[in-house]
């Protein structure tokens, strides 16, 4: 059992995600480490923002937290469990199980000197790294998120996003109606939505004449979820090899978020 660090689920947090999490497999060695600290060891690793490699001694080995971390990405736990956990928050919140509105916005990091895989530049931002379009529901609850290489343009990687919402539609049939900025704007880009994904995006932009910040309608719950994420120091720069893993840290970093609401 691991000592009690700030970023540890309590244990009624992890009687909620532990009934999600898969069983032991049927072959081969019998499971021997507690998932409760493996957990807790992951969740550290992305508040504190170590490397796998200087996870405090009371977690278990580094090389048996990575390989949890890795197995539950490739085979798409992460992704399961979160999605779960979103209509458990918003049962309790007394919505429906699925969205149909969210909004949807871009966000550059740099990357570490190490990171090579989808990394470019936004001339924008004057970043080198990567560019996380994402997609909130109206409670700020992620619904998708895809991880591309910062130079990726808006409309680009808005379709790249789009493309794996329309690949499960079937969790998301009451979807239809996304808000975005003046990025993603233009007749022939809507169009093509409207055509390829059968959304409808509603620009919202900004006020003539207003500088500084100004709180936008409907598309400011997506900022509040980056800035939920801005709490998980490994998410500030990106160190992950693949852009995968990036991927799924932050279906962690909105995990855990949703169970510190539930309990």
């Amino acid at each position: 059992m691991t000592s009690a660090y700030s970023s540890s689920l309590t244990r009624d947090q992890w009687d909620l995600l532990s009934s999600l999490l898969p069983g032991p497999n049927a072959t081969g060695r019998p499971r021997t480490v507690d998932l409760y600290d493996v957990i807790n060891a992951i969740l550290y690793l992305l508040t504190t923002g170590c490397a796998w490699g200087l996870l405090p001694d009371d977690f278990p080995p580094y090389s048996t937290v990575y390989y949890y971390f890795r197995q539950w990405k490739n085979d798409g736990t992460w992704k399961r469990v979160h999605d779960h956990i979103v209509e458990w928050v918003r049962v309790v919140d007394d919505r429906p199980k699925t969205p149909s509105a969210g909004a949807l916005d871009s966000q550059s990091v740099p990357t570490a000197v190490m990171v090579n895989q989808s990394v470019g530049f936004d001339g924008g931002k004057k970043i080198k790294g990567r560019k996380r379009f994402t997609l909130v529901d109206t409670m700020g609850l992620l619904i998708a998120v895809t991880v591309v290489a910062a130079s990726t343009p808006e409309r680009e990687g808005a379709k790249q996003l789009l493309q794996t919402v329309k690949e499960e539609r079937e969790r998301l049939p009451r979807l239809i109606r996304i808000w975005v900025d003046g990025g993603f704007s233009g007749v022939d880009f809507l169009k093509t939505v409207i055509d390829l994904f059968g959304l409808i995006l509603e620009v919202v932009l900004r006020p003539q004449g207003k500088t500084g910040f100004v709180l936008l309608p409907r598309r400011w719950v997506v900022e509040r979820s980056y800035g939920w994420l801005h709490w998980c120091r490994r998410l500030n720069v990106d160190y992950e090899r693949l852009p995968k893993s990036s991927e799924a840290l932050i279906y962690i970093a909105m995990t855990r978020v949703m169970l510190r609401r539930l309990a």
